[in-house]
């Protein structure tokens, strides 16, 4: 006797075949770098990734945004004041913050944008923004470590730390230890902007010299990456420590995207991958994602295409806790800061 399955039962293993299949696409995506990197890998993953925040849902929050006068940052700025936000848009340079301010506020009538200068790769710079901003504001809920550098040549921060060392590492953490009171107060979101490029870097860490980066020959490249290796870390032990305060950390990596950096530091590569870079939006979709949902995270808390990541390739070991130990204890002396660990 043949006996016929309920229409329920053939609904959920559909929707289970469904997802099996999107997963296995998604890791092969992945695996696979230059398709996932690309803009047919977002456009493949719209199909099945989480749903979008909902219109509005920034209303009566602030988020601050470092980096944020063109690239990604500025895209950001631009999809928070939609949903809402008021936002902190930062920068160094102060026409080029006023500008980008003034653009934002005619493209979103009615957003609120509070321009915010500071150089980041400067600690005394920072120290005295952030307990200023401490102070100033009653709340945060969101921070994206945007701002970023990539130099030819070994150059120093005022303190004297190699630059990319400065501006995406040591800067940063000073910033969320300063304003971590200001984001416990209500559940907000920290979310590091690191870069694919991270893969190819292993986490330099042994001493000193290795972490700024005074041995062997300099390449701007690879110090890049080498610092975004290092905020993916650092990223995971903030995450750790901010737990208790309902502050949800997390790093993540925004495929390929046509920026003005890329174009100015990596032409080549630029001229090459023109037609499959991703735009600026679809660069900054995760991170404002990230920031808008707050969705259930895991360690090593690192995200693209608003999906969890590991933070090594295949072929590559997990990362040795001795060094980790190292980055965590160094950073921790050059700000002046508690050690996270």
């Amino acid at each position: 006797m043949c006996r016929t399955i309920p229409s329920g039962v053939l609904g959920r293993l559909a929707r289970f075949e469904a997802m099996a299949l999107t997963t296995v696409l998604d890791a092969a995506l992945d695996r696979a770098v230059a398709p996932g990197y690309t803009r047919l890998g977002s456009s493949l993953r719209r199909r099945w990734w989480p749903a979008d925040p909902e219109p509005g849902c920034l209303v009566g929050r602030r988020v601050l945004v470092t980096g944020a006068t063109s690239g990604i940052g500025e895209a950001m700025a631009a999809s928070f004041a939609e949903l809402g936000a008021t936002v902190h848009l930062h920068g160094r340079n102060p026409a080029k913050v006023a500008a980008s301010a003034r653009a934002l506020r005619l493209s979103h009538p009615g957003a609120e944008v509070v321009e915010e200068i500071c150089d980041i790769s400067d600690l005394d710079a920072v120290r005295t923004w952030g307990a200023e901003l401490a102070e100033r504001l009653p709340a945060l809920h969101g921070v994206v470590h945007n701002a970023g550098t990539m130099t030819r040549e070994r150059t120093e921060s005022a303190q004297g730390h190699e630059m990319s060392l400065a501006a995406h590492v040591l800067g940063p953490h000073l910033l969320t230890h300063l304003l971590a009171p200001t984001l416990a107060v209500e559940p907000a979101s920290v979310v590091w902007m690191s870069s694919g490029g991270m893969y190819g870097a292993g986490l330099r860490t042994a001493d000193a010299d290795e972490i700024e980066y005074r041995t062997g020959s300099f390449n701007g490249v690879q110090a890049y990456a080498r610092t975004k290796r290092m905020q993916v870390v650092l990223a995971e032990a903030w995450a750790h420590r901010l737990a208790p305060d309902a502050t949800l950390v997390t790093s993540m990596h925004p495929g390929w995207v046509r920026t003005p950096g890329v174009s100015e530091h990596l032409p080549a590569f630029d001229r090459i991958t023109r037609p499959t870079l991703r735009t600026p939006t679809d660069g900054a979709d995760t991170a404002v994602w990230l920031v808008a949902t707050r969705p259930e995270s895991h360690a090593p808390h690192f995200w693209h295409d608003r999906a969890q990541r590991p933070t090594t390739a295949g072929w590559q070991r997990d990362e040795d806790p001795a060094r980790v130990a190292s980055l965590v204890s160094y950073v921790a002396e050059a700000t002046g800061t508690p050690p996270l660990a």
